[in-house]
């Protein structure tokens, strides 16, 4: 995963008049769980944004008045009309103890069948997954360059070290379709050229 660096504040109190007044403030209500008491604190809204706003998945390194806890964002809630965070849930880690969260699905590669006119389709933008903290990726990438129009690639496709999926093992996460206007495949042209070579082929034996 990831890395980023977060500082943050321990709250005072804590309540509902006390949260308001740091979001008043530029400050997002924040908790720590997961290993031991739970730690209630507060970071600056305008820091966070940049991790809960990007595509990416951050391993945090939070420093809470200098005491520093590893961590992911596990929850978060946002205004339903400002589009800021209100309050944020963070897991602390442990390097021996398995954590779910989910991981961006990328692709690389230029597939035979898009080229050929068919579609992509990505049903899954990200996959969830069960792993050790140490042993999860940016991102589960998958090289799509040879996939065909009708062809898809499924949960049961991948193979990532140290790392376990929790969708459905048929589903179905890239997958080439028929469009409109769509040409024949690769394979199909070239058996075409081989048909047209054999008569000239005879011709010439004759």
């Amino acid at each position: 995963m990831k890395k980023a660096q977060l500082s943050g504040s321990l709250r005072a109190n804590v309540g509902k008049k006390d949260a308001k007044a740091l979001r008043n403030a530029g400050q997002v209500p924040c908790v720590l769980y997961g290993q031991g008491e739970q730690t209630h604190f507060s970071v600056r809204s305008v820091d966070v944004e940049k991790l809960i706003f990007s595509p990416d998945v951050y391993q945090v390194e939070l420093d809470i008045d200098g005491t520093k806890k590893v961590a992911i964002i596990q929850d978060l809630d946002m205004h339903p009309v400002k589009d800021k965070p209100v309050h944020i849930d963070f897991l602390e880690l442990s390097d021996d103890k398995p954590v779910k969260l989910q991981l961006p699905l990328r692709h690389t590669g230029s597939p035979i069948g898009v080229m050929n006119g068919g579609k992509l389709r990505q049903p899954y933008r990200k996959l969830r997954v069960i792993g050790l903290p140490g042993a999860l990726p940016e991102a589960i990438s998958v090289e799509i360059g040879e996939l065909r129009i009708g062809q898809s690639v499924r949960i049961s496709d991948l193979n990532v070290e140290g790392v376990t999926f929790l969708e459905p093992a048929n589903a179905v996460i890239l997958a080439v379709k028929m469009a409109r206007g769509a040409v024949a495949d690769e394979e199909e042209e070239e058996e075409g050229a081989e048909g047209e070579e054999a008569p000239a082929e005879g011709a010439s034996e004759e």
